[in-house]
């Protein structure tokens, strides 16, 4: 495929890495892949997309294959606007994927939504995982969790769609709320987040990811009652204490649930570990 134009509001400093295209049904799903060894796949959460882990690229690429997409809807990624964005469809999208590679011996990185995603997979094939690396992220039903339930009914309803469509909301303040209290995200880390989304048609994903918190919980229920499938994969949880949306309760399910792991709790560090303290995901990855 030959290589799509990059937007000028890319830091090619801050993401040097090669464009690459998956072709799904709904359009060309780009990613990174950078390195040789074995693989790393990094998923992202919303707003975000594989800049969220370009410091873990640049380090982790010198001894490992580090892969990292784009979902429909996000980064340089197609954005159709009459696509549904369920979150059922994007794991699909990622399966699809990962298949293509032909991978073993993966290692999972993810935030927020690349949770549900990669338990997907890993739940369909645990002998491929040899390592999950969780960042405030889930893949259970929180129907019963007021804290979801609002946030859910709120951006992901009537009034999050108009102001996501019309004032890009998402990418814009959920990005900046998001960051935890010892940094602030720089002006030109966060333009990374919302400019993806600049055009109105652009940001449909983005408000159907908070709408599907409470509307995937079938999709989320039939994850979890398969969560024996993952139990024993060895895994590190690097977990930011300052996050609105994952909190003690999400951890404590995290902690609960897998039999063979480690806990790095980051003081005063919010929803994007991997933005914010990626030297503490990079010191699990070595």
């Amino acid at each position: 495929m030959a290589d799509k134009p990059r937007p000028n509001w890319l830091d090619e400093k801050e993401y040097p890495f090669k464009d690459h295209y998956f072709s799904t049904p709904q359009g060309d799903m780009h990613y990174v892949d950078e390195g040789t060894g074995d693989p790393i796949v990094l998923l992202h959460g919303n707003p975000g997309w594989s800049f969220e882990y370009r410091e873990i690229i640049k380090e982790m690429s010198k001894t490992y294959r580090c892969i990292a997409p784009d979902y429909i809807g996000f980064g340089l990624s197609d954005k159709p606007g009459d696509w549904d964005y369920l979150p059922i469809n994007h794991a699909k999208h990622v399966e699809d994927f990962l298949d293509s590679l032909n991978l073993n011996n993966i290692t999972f990185v993810f935030n927020d939504w690349g949770g549900p995603f990669a338990m997907s997979y890993a739940i369909k094939h645990p002998e491929k995982i040899k390592k999950l690396v969780v960042t405030n992220s889930w893949f259970w039903p929180v129907n019963h969790i007021p804290n979801f339930v609002n946030f859910s009914g709120m951006a992901g309803g009537p009034i999050g769609k108009l102001l996501t469509m019309n004032f890009n909301m998402i990418g814009k303040a959920l990005s900046k709320a998001a960051y935890g209290p010892k940094k602030k995200m720089p002006e030109e880390v966060r333009k990374h987040y919302y400019m993806p989304h600049v055009e109105k048609s652009a940001r449909v994903g983005t408000w159907v990811f908070p709408r599907e918190i409470i509307g995937s919980t079938p999709w989320l229920e039939t994850l979890w009652a398969q969560r024996d499938q993952i139990k024993h994969i060895p895994t590190a949880i690097v977990w930011g204490d300052s996050d609105i949306a994952f909190k003690e309760g999400e951890l404590k399910v995290w902690t609960d649930l897998m039999e063979n792991h480690t806990l790095t709790v980051l003081n005063k560090i919010g929803h994007y570990p991997p933005e914010e303290a990626p030297e503490e995901v990079i010191k699990v990855l070595r």
